[in-house]
């Protein structure tokens, strides 16, 4: 049965806007101080969600494509990347290593260093959870 990808579409698309909408220049520059720290955290937000459902989803396909012992290989995220970019899921796992550090930090600490830094690796981020969208796409029987 294909997965229902509806919802992992929609994250990416959401966190692609808002990623766009934080890079406009003209735009950002015309917003105050407020406005453009919580446009920078709906990115993070946007990111953390995305980020989320994206592992979720490798671990769906992997256990509805894959052989039962390959299925419950993945122990770790970190195997769970490495798994997804053998069968052509993602291109390369150390980049979802780093993903998966920036998420970390977001759920244990909140300054503003750590807003910048995960608000980069969010940018960064919208390119490869694009890939891994259409590859499910592409994959998804």
């Amino acid at each position: 049965m294909p997965l229902d990808l509806s919802n992992l579409k929609k994250a990416i698309i959401s966190l692609e806007e808002i990623v766009a909408r934080s890079q406009d220049k003209a735009f950002m520059d015309a917003q105050d101080a407020i406005t453009r720290n919580a446009i920078r955290a709906g990115v993070i937000q946007h990111f953390e969600f995305a980020f989320e459902l994206c592992w979720k989803f490798m671990q769906r396909w992997i256990r509805s494509n894959l052989s039962p012992d390959d299925a419950v290989f993945p122990r770790t995220r970190k195997d769970l990347f490495r798994l997804s970019a053998r069968h052509g899921l993602i291109a390369e796992p150390i980049a979802w290593f780093a993903y998966g550090d920036a998420r970390n930090i977001t759920s244990h600490t909140y300054d503003e260093k750590t807003a910048d830094s995960v608000y980069e690796v969010a940018v960064k981020f919208v390119q490869d959870a694009k890939f891994f969208l259409e590859q499910l796409e592409r994959f998804n029987d």
